[in-house]
């Protein structure tokens, strides 16, 4: 064969392989209001900037007339390319190819991609769209999870880990984008559980859709699988290219530094202002956060699972930050399980990456009952208070009013290794409220009192004045400053410049036993 003649085989193929499953299969995918996988990798990418790997390779699979079932690519695309010039690996499941279902030689081109991740110190991107397991190689498909699996449990806390959902994802398929950092799904578009609507009717004889079961609001809301619902693709692709700004590319590297043209030492007068005078009254922490980080942009996760507490990025100063809040519009701001877990993971995830943490406290405690109890609140507490004494990145926290007894303890408190602690003039560090206090500390004294009611006003004006507010902990040394909240952008600024350089260590073992 001439040159020429290879030269057009090599094109012939190369177009063979960019037609996936057919033009029948991608006009049905269009018609269902879906993106192929090609379609969203562009939309990912930089223009131009996709460096595609096993275009031509094939199943080996000879049962069930397999044989005379072949796609170059075997239902999969994977490569490199680059988001806002940064570097990525990623791999796209084709869903025109056999459903995307997952084989053998389809995992082996996942697996290459995330090792090459690792070895590179480059971000993996996976976006998933797959029927599951392809029944007809049996314990090759199942091998092949697996060995996705295992690459996902090495590569944690060395390179991010990001999976797009763009449609089904059940069964096994579920765990590599569970154990990935975070995950993105598509209203209306795309579900994940291990066992569908079907096998649950015969089973336990529930009737339940697969929206229901499995779909993107339920994973944002009762599970906290999935970090954000988006509206659409276009909406899921643009989150992903937006956490990706806040994140460093590998464990070894620090989160990339941006221009910022928010002044440093711009005053939020507002927040003098924003703590009601009756401590049982709500207000809004997400104001507090976006008065004082950059631009007033906050790139919130998890957002509608456990909303008593609120994580997300942010920058100061051009630099990215962490941010875990208590937040007193819900719930009051209590502790409970779900929250305890969604923010031990936050905490957990920024200290694999070099991510520093503003921690903002108003929390009166966690919360009460058999419920809680039983489910286990101890322990998932604990997973809070775990993840902030064992992170070594830089930690600063700002008490803006409310930090009782154990919940004062968990939050970032200067005794779990935190470097700057601010409170407020409104913070009021106690075992507990005041008025649980002196029901406790007087009761012996309101019995034998002529006016009882009096007798306890009394005393909780006194404990208001002696114990809640900020200054005994102040004179101990527990907070380092107490600062006017107008100026706390400049303060967490200044206290993040004068820790920058810190190096903290952890005990030599092999890893911890965090409260699981």
């Amino acid at each position: 064969m001439s040159t020429r003649a290879k030269l057009e085989e090599l094109k012939k193929k190369r177009a063979q392989s960019l037609e996936g499953g057919g033009k029948a299969r991608i006009d049905k995918i269009h018609a269902a209001g879906k993106k192929t996988a090609r379609e969203r990798i562009a939309a990912l990418l930089d223009p131009g900037s996709f460096e595609e790997y096993d275009a031509f390779k094939l199943h080996r699979c000879y049962n069930f007339g397999m044989e005379k079932v072949k796609f170059l690519g075997d239902g999969i695309v994977t490569g490199y390319g680059r988001i806002n010039g940064r570097p990525v690996y990623l791999y796209a499941q084709d869903f025109s190819v056999l459903a995307g279902s997952l084989s053998g030689t389809l995992a082996e081109k996942i697996c290459k991609v995330m090792d090459l991740g690792m070895k590179n110190g480059i971000p993996v991107i996976g976006l998933n769209d797959s029927g599951g397991a392809r029944i007809q190689e049996g314990i090759e498909a199942l091998a092949g999870y697996t060995e996705i699996f295992t690459r996902n449990v090495l590569s944690s806390g060395v390179v991010p880990q990001i999976s797009g959902i763009f449609g089904p994802c059940a069964g096994g398929a579920v765990y590599s984008p569970a154990l990935t950092d975070f995950i993105i799904m598509v209203k209306q578009q795309s579900y994940m559980f291990l066992t569908g609507p079907k096998v649950v009717k015969t089973v336990l004889h529930e009737d339940i859709t697969t929206e229901q079961l499995g779909g993107a609001v339920m994973h944002t809301t009762k599970s906290g699988v999935t970090d954000y619902a988006a509206e659409d693709e276009d909406d899921a692709i643009q989150y992903i290219k937006d956490l990706l700004s806040y994140l460093p590319q590998n464990n070894l590297e620090n989160p990339p530094d941006v221009p910022c043209d928010d002044p440093i030492t711009r005053q939020a007068p507002e927040l003098n202002d924003i703590i009601p005078d009756n401590p049982n009254a709500a207000y809004d922490i997400k104001a507090v956060i976006k008065a004082t980080v950059d631009n007033g942009v906050f790139f919130e996760i998890k957002k509608n699972f456990a909303p008593n507490i609120v994580v997300g990025f942010a920058r100061y100063n051009g630099k990215s930050v962490g941010i875990v809040a208590n937040q007193p519009a819900y719930y009051a701001g209590v502790l409970d399980i779900n929250s305890s877990i969604k923010g031990a993971r936050f905490v957990r995830f920024c200290d694999c990456f070099n991510i520093p943490v503003i921690t903002f406290v108003d929390v009166p405690g966690f919360l009460p009952g058999s419920e809680q109890e039983f489910g286990g609140v101890i322990r998932n507490g604990a997973k809070l208070l775990f993840a902030y004494a064992e992170s070594t990145i830089p930690k600063v926290t700002v008490i803006t009013r409310k930090a009782y007894g154990g919940a004062y303890c968990v939050m970032s408190s200067k005794h779990l290794r935190t470097d700057i602690n601010y409170s407020w003039p409104t913070g009021e560090i106690a075992v507990m409220g005041s008025k649980g206090a002196v029901e406790v500390l007087y009761a012996k004294g309101a019995k034998d009192a002529e006016d009882p009611k009096a007798f306890l006003a009394e005393k909780e004006d006194e404990y208001n004045t002696n114990f809640s507010n900020p200054y005994c902990a102040a004179e101990r040394g527990y907070i380092d400053d107490v600062i006017e909240p107008a100026e706390t952008r400049f303060r967490i600024i200044n206290a993040l410049e004068s820790i920058q350089g810190k190096r903290d260590t952890i005990p030599m073992k092999k890893h911890g036993n965090i409260p699981l």
